[in-house]
């Protein structure tokens, strides 16, 4: 199942590729998107409400620090206990 295209090569911007939904799936949680948007609700060209929206969609792993190593606090490494 394809559902956006993509450049296949940077010799040619017009040359295009299919890309497969979980492929451009994992680039945006990979990388993080911002969805934004205004919504307004007239009656009559009168502004009755006005809501600006703003969401981050982006994976856990993307978004956390790296680890730099084992905790201190686990103890030391290969003991069972």
């Amino acid at each position: 199942m394809t559902t956006s295209l993509a450049p296949s090569s940077a010799d040619d911007p017009l040359a295009y590729r299919p890309v497969a939904l979980v492929d451009l799936l994992d680039r945006v949680l990979a990388t993080g998107v911002v969805i934004s948007g205004d919504l307004t609700l007239a009656i009559a060209d009168v502004d009755l409400v006005r809501i600006s929206l703003r969401a981050l969609v982006a994976s856990v792993g993307a978004l956390a620090p790296p680890e730099f190593g084992p905790d201190p606090l686990d103890g030391p490494v290969g003991e069972a206990g």
